[in-house]
């Protein structure tokens, strides 16, 4: 039989600031840098997979006292 593959679930830059609790100014930021892989639907419409939003944040090392 043959895998069924799931299908990425793509978000607009509000939906993905609304979910990540940030601006949309800082996903465009994320997106710029590299931290997060951004991708281009038609001619203006940038969108972000969801699976790539949740990876994108990383732990804060902490200073042990």
């Amino acid at each position: 039989m043959t895998e069924r593959r799931a299908i990425p679930v793509y978000l607009s830059l509000e939906e993905a600031a609304d979910c990540m609790s940030v601006s949309v100014k800082t996903i465009r930021r994320w997106i710029s840098s590299g931290t997060l892989p951004g991708y281009r639907c038609g001619k203006r419409a940038i969108r972000v997979k969801l699976e790539d939003l949740v990876a994108a944040p990383r732990q804060i090392p902490v200073a042990r006292i």
